[in-house]
């Protein structure tokens, strides 16, 4: 049996890493099983295409592997893989000796493997792929890293939620977002209270401990969004990830909580800048998915939304029309609002602490500019912009910088 022969029968033979749907993957066993038809040097071609589309084929394999989504990633990412029958740990071991093989597959396997003379000679002038190294913690003995495997998922989870942190709920399925926001705690400044407790109720909910939905609210610009970027940001590496949705998803809530319900990992559903008018069918499906829906929360679940308004609701004129009107309108608010079971608000900083918000990031980002100056443009600035904001802050830091950098005044 020559090399190109047992290397397909490999790929076939996968068990529980069945990655034979993977669009390279599928090209190679393309190749393998057109080794003795003239139509080899067109599958060679082609999988050379779409190997040179990632570093290296050895790396792209062992990638594979890390964000797999099968029987065993899902169990090392809860810490149950010790329940596993011992015949998929046995597979686990048998598919990683395969996929090493298989990884670092050299053109000149497929050529040694072909016996028509007039093929091998064109054979001769294809270009050769890379086979690079494997992504750590596979760079050799792959069936011998099952334990350091283990640890691997459970720090960095399994299939699309080891790929990416974030996601959006679109057309009923999950979406992988693959550029989040970078912003980190360290470049918020101010309202450490605030954070704080967003902070402390975020780390409870990723130990598994009684945590909160979060209702973030108050003035446009005072980082309310940002705050739950940065947390986000702060924790996925302890298995944190995020679902964004938007105000019409919300009749959708409990489908995705049933979708998440067997993933060890931890979802923050968000939803930004959440008001509703007096008579949205949505209001009271997100009290019924705050509390009082009979699926229940689930544990792995947890609602952060922000809101330029405290209980959530616009009024008309007509709400106001009598007290006994006015009393019903208030109760129904409050009947939303105070299931979230913690409420923060942002408000605007007075000229103090928006000048110490302007001085705390040019200081990060390094300007040596006269302060005197930059208080009075800056608060000409806000004056422009309608008023003081961290949001206001950062954008005349960054009009300061480029200026800077440019060597033009500002």
């Amino acid at each position: 049996m020559n090399k190109a022969q047992e290397l397909r029968f490999y790929i076939e033979a996968l068990c529980v890493y069945d990655l034979k749907k993977d669009e390279v993957i599928a090209s190679l066993l393309d190749l393998l099983q057109n080794i003795n038809s003239e139509r080899v040097l067109e599958k060679q071609s082609e999988f050379f295409r779409k190997v040179t589309g990632h570093k290296s084929f050895a790396g792209y394999v062992s990638k594979l592997i890390l964000t797999d989504d099968n029987a065993f990633t899902k169990a090392a990412a809860s810490g149950k893989t010790g329940e596993l029958p011992s015949a998929v740990l046995n597979g686990v071991k048998s598919d990683l000796t395969k996929l090493e093989a298989i990884a670092f597959i050299k053109p000149e396997d497929i050529y040694n493997s072909v016996e028509n003379n007039d093929l091998k000679e064109v054979l001769k002038t294809l270009p050769a792929w890379e086979s690079g190294k494997a992504a750590a913690p596979l760079e050799t003995n792959w069936n011998k890293q099952i334990d350091t495997l283990i640890e691997y998922y459970r720090k960095n989870g399994y299939g699309m939620y080891s790929k990416y942190t974030a996601f959006t709920w679109r057309n009923h399925s999950l979406c992988p977002i693959t550029s989040t926001d970078s912003i980190t705690l360290s470049d918020l400044k101010n309202y450490e209270l605030q954070r704080r407790k967003v902070i402390d109720n975020t780390e409870s909910f990723v130990n598994g401990y009684p945590s909160n939905n979060v209702l973030l609210y108050g003035d446009r610009g005072t980082g309310k969004s940002s705050t739950v970027h940065a947390v986000l940001n702060e924790y996925a590496k302890e298995g944190l990830r995020m679902i964004e949705i938007s105000k019409s998803d919300i009749s959708d809530l409990t489908l995705i909580r049933e979708i998440l319900a067997d993933s060890p990992m931890k979802f923050i559903i968000f939803i930004d800048d959440l008001c509703f008018d007096s008579h949205d069918d949505s209001f009271g499906e997100l009290k019924a998915a705050l509390e009082g829906s009979l699926c229940g929360r689930k544990h792995n679940t947890i609602i952060y939304a922000t809101s330029n308004r405290r209980h959530l609701i616009k009024e008309s004129f007509s709400d106001r029309e009598n007290d006994i009107n006015r009393n019903d309108i208030m109760q129904e608010q409050l009947s939303l609002s105070d299931r979230f079971g913690l409420s923060i608000t942002f408000i605007n900083p007075d000229k103090k602490d928006y000048l110490d918000i302007v001085d705390k990031i040019a200081k990060d980002r390094m300007l040596s500019v006269n302060q005197d100056k930059l208080h009075l443009v800056a608060e000409q600035w806000a004056s422009r912009k309608g008023g003081r904001s961290p949001r206001c802050a950062k954008q005349f830091i960054d009009f300061v910088e480029s200026a800077e950098k440019r060597g033009k005044k500002w």
